[in-house]
C-alpha cells in the first residue's frame, strides 16, 4: 500500500551525494593477495600522513581534513581505523581509486546524470572486505524523489524487480544491463576471484556472498534548495529518505507507509534531530542519509562529515553487526559434542573480537559519538554482543566440564592399565626384559606370561603416543591460534 505525493509538494535538491557499500567475505589466506591486486589495478594505500589524499576522492569543493578524522575517535579506535602500515592485519586497510566517470542511469521513469568519482576498498580483520562506490548526482534542481529512485536502484546489483530489469548504466561506450556488472566488470573488476562463496552455499537464488537480498546500503547526503519553509523537511521526507521511497511505475513520488501515527513513530526511533529543523540525520539497516536545507557553502562541513568521521563510523557499525552475525552463526553450527577444535576456535575469535574491536565508546566527539550510539542502537549490535557473550559463557562452561571428564576418564583409565600392567608386568616377565634380551625363551612362556608380555609393551607404546598426541595438539593450537589472529 504507498501514499501518492502531489507534485507540486515536491521538494528540489542543490546537491546529492551517495557512497554505496557492500560487505564481502574474503577467501582463507587472501588478503595479501587482493592487497596486491588492488595496487596493479591503481588503487592507493590509504594513509592519514599522506595530505595530499584529503581532497583525492570527494569531488571538487570537498575535502576531508585526516588530523580531524584522527582527532575524532578515541585512541584505540584510531589504531584500528587509520593503520599506519598497510600489512598490519587487525586493522581496517583502505584502497582507494579516482575514477572520475559520468554515467547515466536509465531507469523506467526517466534517465539521470551521474558521475562515478572514486572506489575503496577495505581488507578488514575476520575476512570481511568492503566495497563502497562514491557518486554525485549531476543534475541542477533534482527532485527530490528521482535522487531516491536513482539510490534505489542503484543499490540493488542484480535484477529482482520490474522496474531493476528495466534499469540501464551508460558508462562511457559501454552499456550494462546490470548494476552488479557495472561494479564489478568496470570499477573493481579485479575483486570477485577474491570472493568468498562459501556462506552462501545451499542457497537456491543467491549468487553474491555474504549480505541481505544484494543490496548496497546507501549513505547520501541530501542538500535541500532554501525554498523549503521551516517546517518543509517533514516526517514524511524523512522517512522516504531512510527507506528510499523514489518514484512508482508512473513516475510519481510515493511513501511507502499511510499511517501517520507509525511514520512519527518511526522517524523518532531512527531520526538524529540535534540540528533540526535544518539538518536532520536518518538511520536504519540499510541507509544513514543526512537531510539539509543549508545553502551549498554551508552544508561543504557537513558533506565533509558524511565522507571522513560519519563514513567511518558507519563501517565500524556494520563490521561490528557482520562479525557478531558470524560468529553467532559458527555456534549454530557447532556439533557440540564432536567439534571440539572448532569450540576452542570461536572462544579464541569472540575473546579477541571484544578486546581488540568492540568498544562502547569509540569517539571523542559528543556529535559523533550520539550519531554512532543512534547506529549501534539501529542495528542492534549491544543486544547481539550480550548474546555472543551469553555464547562465550557457556562455551567456557561446557570446555570446564568436558576437559574435566576426559581427565577424569584419561586418569581412570590410565590407572588401571598402569596397575595391572605395572604389577602383572613385573611380577612376570620383568626379569627376562633385563639386559640382553633371549628371545627364544618367550617361546615357552605360559598364557599368563604372555599376557603379562602384551600388557608390558602396550603401556609403554600408549605411554609414548600419548605424549605424541599432546605435543601435536599443541602445536596445532598454536598455529590455529596464529592463523585466526590473522583473520
Amino acid at each position: 500500500m504507498t501514499e501518492h505525493f502531489s507534485e507540486h509538494t515536491e521538494p528540489t535538491l542543490h546537491t546529492a551525494l551517495l557512497q554505496f557499500i557492500f560487505p564481502f567475505s574474503i577467501k582463507d589466506g587472501e588478503d595479501k593477495s587482493l592487497a596486491r591486486q588492488l595496487g596493479l589495478d591503481g588503487f592507493t594505500c590509504f594513509f592519514l600522513d599522506n595530505k595530499e589524499l584529503e581532497d583525492a576522492y570527494y569531488g571538487e569543493g570537498y575535502c576531508v581534513s585526516h588530523e580531524k578524522m584522527e582527532r575524532s575517535y578515541l585512541p584505540f579506535a584510531a589504531h584500528v581505523l587509520f593503520p599506519r602500515d598497510k600489512d598490519k592485519e587487525d586493522s581496517f586497510r583502505r584502497f582507494s581509486r579516482v575514477n572520475d566517470l559520468a554515467c547515466r542511469l536509465e531507469m523506467t521513469q526517466q534517465s539521470v546524470n551521474f558521475r562515478v568519482l572514486s572506489t575503496d576498498v577495505f581488507i578488514c580483520p575476520f575476512q570481511l572486505g568492503f566495497l563502497t562506490v562514491r557518486v554525485r548526482i549531476e543534475e541542477e534542481n533534482l527532485p527530490f524523489s528521482t535522487a531516491l529512485e536513482f539510490a534505489d536502484r542503484f543499490r540493488t546489483l542484480e535484477d529482482v524487480s520490474y522496474q531493476d530489469k528495466h534499469t540501464y548504466i551508460h558508462c562511457q561506450d559501454k552499456t550494462f544491463d546490470q548494476v552488479e556488472d557495472f561494479v564489478f566488470r568496470n570499477l573493481a573488476d579485479g575483486l570477485q576471484p577474491f570472493m568468498d562463496q562459501s556462506e552462501i552455499d545451499g542457497a537456491y537464488f543467491e549468487t553474491l556472498p555474504f549480505f541481505v537480498d544484494e543490496r548496497m546500503l546507501v549513505q547520501a547526503f541530501y542538500g535541500f534548495n532554501r525554498q523549503l519553509d521551516a517546517d518543509e523537511i517533514s516526517v514524511e521526507l524523512r522517512y522516504r529518505a531512510s527507506q528510499l521511497d523514489g518514484l512508482n511505475l508512473d513516475g510519481k513520488p510515493y511513501i511507502s507507509a499511510s499511517d501517520p501515527e507509525y511514520i512519527e513513530e518511526y522517524c523518532q526511533a531512527h531520526s538524529y534531530n540535534r540540528w533540526g529543523p535544518d539538518t536532520y540525520y536518518m538511520t536504519n539497516e540499510q541507509t544513514f542519509c543526512c537531510l539539509s536545507r543549508a545553502e551549498p557553502e554551508v552544508a561543504t562541513p557537513l558533506v565533509n562529515q558524511m565522507y571522513g568521521q560519519y563514513y567511518y563510523g558507519l563501517l565500524l557499525s556494520i563490521f561490528h553487526k557482520i562479525v557478531l552475525l558470524k560468529l553467532s552463526n559458527l555456534h549454530s553450527r557447532l556439533r557440540i559434542n564432536h567439534d571440539y577444535d572448532e569450540i576452542e576456535n570461536l572462544i579464541f575469535l569472540i575473546n579477541k573480537f571484544s578486546a581488540k574491536f568492540y568498544f562502547l565508546e569509540l569517539i571523542s566527539q559528543s556529535q559523533g559519538r550520539e550519531i554512532f550510539i543512534q547506529l549501534r542502537k539501529v542495528y542492534g549490535n549491544d543486544a547481539l554482543f550480550d548474546e555472543v557473550k551469553m555464547t562465550l559463557n557457556d562455551l567456557f562452561q561446557y570446555q570446564e566440564k568436558f576437559q574435566a571428564k576426559r581427565r577424569d576418564t584419561l586418569l581412570m583409565i590410565l590407572t588401571v592399565f598402569t596397575v595391572v600392567s605395572g604389577i602383572y608386568g613385573m611380577n612376570q616377565v620383568i626379569e627376562d626384559l633385563k639386559g640382553r634380551i633371549e628371545w627364544s625363551k618367550m617361546l615357552e612362556y605360559s598364557p599368563f606370561e604372555y599376557l603379562a608380555l602384551l600388557l608390558t609393551f602396550t603401556g609403554i607404546l600408549v605411554s609414548i603416543l600419548l605424549t605424541l598426541k599432546e605435543l601435536w595438539n599443541g602445536i596445532r593450537s598454536r598455529r590455529r591460534k596464529r592463523f585466526y589472529s590473522k583473520d
